[in-house]
C-alpha cells in the first residue's frame, strides 16, 4: 500500500508536470525577478591574505548603544512605502500592497541591502531622528543609512560601525552580516558581541573588534564625524590580535584606543583570510 501511494510522489499532478521549467545542473538567474537575484559575493575574489590589512580614512556609518539586535540590523517584517527598499520595489513597478516582507524577499540582495539598519526603532546616536538614518558624508544633512553608504561607496571610502555591549543579540539572522558587508562596512567596533553574530560577521569578511579594558562607548564621546584608522599591531593575521583604533576629530585632535579582533580561532582566521566563508568553501571545491 505504501509503495503504491509513494511510488510516483515526485511526479506531481498533471498541472505540475505541464509547467515550463528550466533544466540543467545550475540555476538560471532571471533578471526580471524581484524575489531571487544574483548577489555579488563571488564577483571579486582576491588571493588569500596573510595579514590583517590596515583601514585608513574610514568613516562612521552608525554609532549605536547597547543590545543592538539582529532585527535592528536586518528587520524581517513589513517593507515601508517610503523606505529605500520600498522605493526600489516601486521602481520595478511593484505596488506597495505587493511588497511582501523583508523575510520573504531575502533572496533579493537589492532589497536586503536597502533594508539593513532600516528598522524604524533603530537609534543612531549620530542623528536625533529615529529609524535607519545617519549623517550624509558632508556631515550636515540627515539621510538614510543606505543613501549615505552609496555615497561613500562612490568615493571608495571604507566604513565602520561603532556600538556598545552585546552587539548582534537576538536570532541568528545571516542577512544582518551579509547586509553589513554589502553596505561597505569593513569593521564593527563594539564593547562586546553576541556569539553567533560575531561568527557571522567573520563569515562575511567583516572584522569584529572589541574595545579593550575599561574603554567604553561613552568614553569615546563620538559625534560620528570622526575619521577612523585601524592599524594592526602585528603584521600576521592571527586570532585575537591587537588593533590600534585612531579617531581623528574635525578640530584636529586625535584619540587612540586599543581593541582586539574577535577572530577567536585559527579556523575563523582562515575564513577571514579568504574573504569570508563563502569564498573559503569555493576555494575548497576548486582544489
Amino acid at each position: 500500500m505504501y509503495r503504491e501511494a509513494y511510488d510516483d510522489v515526485f511526479k506531481g499532478t498533471e498541472e505540475w508536470r505541464q509547467l515550463d521549467a528550466p533544466t540543467g545542473q545550475t540555476y538560471h538567474w532571471q533578471d526580471d525577478s524581484s524575489y531571487i537575484r544574483l548577489p555579488g559575493f563571488f564577483s571579486d575574489i582576491a588571493a588569500p591574505k596573510q595579514q590583517l590589512d590596515a583601514l585608513r580614512n574610514g568613516r562612521i556609518l552608525g554609532v549605536f548603544g547597547d543590545s543592538i539586535t539582529t532585527d535592528h540590523i536586518s528587520p524581517a517584517g513589513k517593507i515601508a512605502d517610503d523606505s529605500p527598499a520600498g522605493h526600489y520595489l516601486q521602481s520595478l513597478g511593484i505596488e506597495p500592497a505587493d511588497f511582501n516582507s523583508y523575510g520573504s524577499r531575502r533572496g533579493n540582495h537589492e532589497v536586503m541591502l536597502r533594508g539593513t539598519f532600516a528598522n524604524t526603532r533603530l537609534n543612531n546616536r549620530m542623528v536625533e531622528k529615529e529609524g535607519g538614518f545617519t549623517l550624509a558624508p558632508n556631515g550636515e544633512d540627515v539621510t538614510t543609512i543606505f543613501a549615505a553608504a552609496e555615497k561613500y561607496r562612490a568615493s571608495n571610502t571604507p566604513l565602520v560601525i561603532i556600538a556598545g555591549k552585546q552587539y548582534g543579540t537576538g536570532s541568528s539572522r545571516d542577512w544582518a552580516a551579509k547586509g553589513t558587508l554589502l553596505l561597505g562596512v569593513r569593521a564593527v567596533i563594539a564593547e562586546s558581541f553576541e556569539r553567533i553574530h560575531r561568527s557571522n560577521l567573520i563569515g562575511m569578511g567583516v572584522l569584529p573588534l572589541e574595545l579593550d579594558g575599561e574603554v567604553s562607548l561613552t568614553m569615546l564621546d563620538l559625534n560620528g564625524l570622526e575619521e577612523v584608522d585601524l592599524i594592526p599591531c602585528d603584521a600576521e593575521l592571527t586570532p585575537k590580535q591587537a588593533v590600534r583604533v585612531i579617531l581623528s576629530r574635525a578640530d584636529g585632535s586625535r584619540h587612540e584606543v586599543l581593541a582586539h579582533s574577535r577572530i577567536d580561532t585559527l579556523q575563523e582566521a582562515e575564513y577571514f583570510r579568504c574573504g569570508g566563508i563563502l569564498q573559503y568553501v569555493l576555494r575548497q571545491l576548486q582544489k
